[in-house]
């Protein structure tokens, strides 16, 4: 009999602690581990991006949770770990932090950029960029 698959998620206006979305993911059985870091960048579109905020709709969090328990149904899968951060962040900041455990690298590979695109295309989060000409832009916004 094998162990549950465990998952986590949390949409937090805290930092993103990567350490412990690998320990979230820990399992005796896996013999890999794959992260990763979504961190704001300096620029977008050719243009010098100075800060972004990102603002979530309350139901967020679910939704986050949600696809961590598809991407955690995968028989492959150990565990899952993701947490998406909102409010004002700057650049160098991580906005998104995933992690999953499987037996084997590939799997691991591929179900942890399952679960960075699946929120992405998924999660109610809408990022405004402030742009150093002090224009702005929002993202992914209905």
């Amino acid at each position: 009999m094998t162990a549950p698959t465990a998952t986590f998620g949390e949409v937090t206006d805290r930092p993103l602690d990567l350490a412990a979305h690998e320990a979230a993911v820990a399992d005796r059985r896996a013999g890999a581990v794959v992260s990763f870091q979504g961190v704001v960048r300096d620029h977008d579109h050719g243009r010098a991006v100075t800060s972004l905020e990102y603002e979530g709709h309350p139901s967020a969090e679910r939704v986050l949770r949600e696809v961590a328990a598809e991407i955690a149904a995968d028989p492959e899968v150990y565990a899952v770990a993701v947490s998406h951060r909102i409010g004002p962040l700057a650049v160098g900041d991580v906005a998104l932090v995933a992690a999953v455990s499987t037996a084997h690298r590939a799997a691991a590979f591929a179900a942890c950029a399952r679960l960075v695109d699946e929120v992405k295309a998924r999660l109610p989060i809408w990022k405004r960029q402030v742009f150093a000409d002090g224009t702005e832009e929002w993202v992914n916004c209905p």
